[in-house]
């Protein structure tokens, strides 16, 4: 029976003992926690600043505005080289609580004014203009429209030395007060100052000044260009704000485009992607391919490629003419074209006198009226009849003083040169997407096939009134000709009554800027693309866009694919984007053009 309780006696004498001292330990190790790794080494506050280590920091507040402030007037302090805080510390005032003041406030303004009229006193301009503002607030804040705010602007300011802080303010001083905004150092607060303007949204200073809605949003520094828009299609991301560059080049004054990058900057890249976009829209695309890079993409979208060479079997009339639309003098259809082939001819017979270029015009229009093409004859009938090259060199050869021309043009009806230039065209334009390759041109060919192919595509254009793009890459080469680079400007000048928009595209920016009409071409398109630019035409660039040192920095370090956008008045820095599936289609890289060919070769 005295067991259960000898064993109770045991535990309460087991809960009585004192509990064993724990070892001291001598050596802990320390532990390092975050505070230590960015706290400064000493703080010292002092009247007029904080000194953190050997660092120095002075803080402000802002204690007056002016009646009007515009918008973004904060952003030459956001963008000034100096290290620097900046807090809003933004404070929601009741509205029921302001309507009480100002309808105290405005009754007493409309009694002052009341009085010095009855006094007979001339009107005091700044009692009406109080009375008005708070009339108008008073308004805005009963249907809601503005809201009332107890609003600190705080900056803190950090330097190494007295002498460099007062330097910084005096510089933001000049700045602010050049707005009729004016600061004071928080004298004896620089503490309250410093975490006030710490991220910790705690307002120490407690500096208010009374602003409405309005005014507020202008504090907003962060101005940035927007290219949204609700049609259109996607250009790439806006590196400032991340927002999508989304736009519709038919909407602006012009379609037109130019497009300057140095060779690997990703144009020809950023081109098939706006192809293949604007191809989802039905909208019919046309490309002048120096270098067969749009063969791959031809063949994605079930286009139309043409290969222009000496040996090839598709072939363009220099002779061919537009059929004249709805309103349009087939005179002046017929005038126009023997011009624009006098032109061709300087190029391809290497330049003529006065003289010749007199008997070239003659002998063109007697070519044409040769095959009954005159203003009187059926439009419709033109091209059953159209001449070539080697009925221009017979009316040659029954006319005075042609030797000389008559032997230069029998290079392009009798010798090396007769394949590609005495033949009817056989092209067939019915087809959404068109290319014509022109890589296999020999290059004293190509200034002359190019002028060919352009009049050909602009006979094209002007004969159906359709949205279409025409893309010319490497535009410089036409453009080494004065002729040739008259006719892309005339092309580019008026391609927005024919519902058309050119992309001219170089990477040789100094040799297109050279030539008279290359700085009116690009005044005539409302689209710039500026890619990454080389050190040598950087200059150039910057002088003809009016870039900003900042901007000319940009194109010279950003990475392929990255550059400015201008549309119209905006420019915004753009990296452009594609899909996978687009990025398959358009690539233009070696390895995997290479892989792409490989896989379908299995597949077959």
């Amino acid at each position: 029976m005295r067991l259960p309780f000898f064993k109770k006696r045991i535990k309460e004498t087991a809960k009585e003992q004192p509990p064993k001292e724990k070892e001291e330990v001598v050596f802990q190790p320390e532990v390092i926690r975050v505070q230590d790794i960015i706290a400064p080494s000493s703080i010292q506050v002092k009247e007029g600043f904080v000194k953190l280590g050997e660092r120095m920091a002075k803080s402000f507040f802002v204690f007056s505005y002016p009646r009007y402030i515009t918008t973004g007037w904060l952003s030459p302090i956001i963008n000034a080289q100096y290290p620097m805080d900046i807090a809003f510390h933004i404070h929601p005032v009741p509205t029921a609580t302001i309507l009480r003041n100002l309808e105290k406030r405005v009754t007493e303004l409309q009694a002052a004014i009341m009085d010095r009229e009855e006094k007979g006193l001339i009107r005091d301009p700044a009692l009406e203009i109080a009375y008005k503002d708070a009339d108008e607030l008073r308004s805005n804040l009963q249907a809601a429209r503005e809201r009332v705010f107890r609003f600190g602007l705080y900056l803190t300011i950090y330097g190494d030395s007295e002498k460099e802080l007062r330097r910084m303010e005096t510089s933001i001083r000049s700045v602010l007060e050049s707005r009729l905004i004016y600061i004071k150092p928080a004298i004896f607060q620089e503490a309250q100052g410093f975490v006030s303007c710490a991220p910790y949204g705690l307002d120490k200073l407690s500096v208010h000044n009374t602003i409405n809605t309005g005014p507020l949003s202008s504090v907003f520094p962060f101005v940035s260009a927007d290219l949204s828009s609700n049609e259109g299609i996607l250009y790439g991301v806006n590196r400032q704000n991340n927002s999508l560059v989304l736009f519709d080049r038919f909407t602006l004054e012009n379609a037109n485009m130019v497009v300057f990058a140095k060779s690997g900057s990703g144009k020809s890249y950023f081109c098939k992607i706006e192809i293949l976009r604007y191809l989802m829209q039905g909208i019919d695309v046309i490309v002048i391919d120096p270098e067969n890079e749009y063969r791959f993409l031809t063949d994605a979208v079930g286009g139309s490629y043409f290969k222009v060479s000496l040996n090839s079997k598709d072939h363009l009339n220099p002779f061919d003419l537009p059929q004249p639309r709805e309103g349009e003098n087939p005179e002046d259809i017929l005038r126009s074209n023997v011009i624009n082939l006098v032109g061709l001819l300087r190029i391809m017979l290497g330049g003529l006198t006065p003289k010749e270029d007199a008997i070239c015009d003659r002998a063109l229009t007697e070519t044409y009226a040769a095959k009954d093409i005159t203003p009187e004859s059926d439009p419709k009938t033109w091209p059953e009849k159209t001449p070539l090259m080697s009925d221009f060199q017979m009316i040659l050869e029954g006319m005075e003083d042609t030797e000389s021309l008559v032997e230069r043009v029998k290079k392009f009806t009798e010798g090396s040169y007769a394949s590609f230039f005495n033949h009817p065209s056989n092209v067939d334009m019915k087809n959404h997407f068109i290319v014509f390759g022109v890589r296999d041109l020999e290059d004293q060919l190509r200034p002359m096939a190019m002028f060919i192919i352009l009049r050909y595509i602009w006979n094209t254009v002007r004969s159906s009134l359709r949205k279409r793009i025409l893309l010319i890459d490497e535009a410089w080469w036409i453009m080494k000709s004065e002729d040739g680079a008259s006719f892309l400007f005339g092309i580019c000048k008026r391609a927005r009554k024919y519902w058309l928009g050119v992309s001219t595209i170089t990477q040789d920016v100094s040799d297109f800027m050279k030539s008279t009409y290359g700085p009116p071409i690009i005044t005539n398109s409302s689209l710039q693309l500026l890619l990454k630019q080389s050190p040598a035409t950087i200059d150039v660039v910057q002088k003809t866009f009016n870039l900003t040192d900042e901007e000319k920095y940009l194109l010279l370090e950003c990475t392929v694919g990255e550059g400015i956008f201008f549309a119209g008045q905006k420019h915004v820095p753009i990296k452009i984007l594609a899909s996978y599936t687009e990025d398959q289609i358009i690539t233009t890289s070696p390895e995997q053009v290479l892989k792409a060919k490989k896989a379908k070769e299995q597949t077959e």
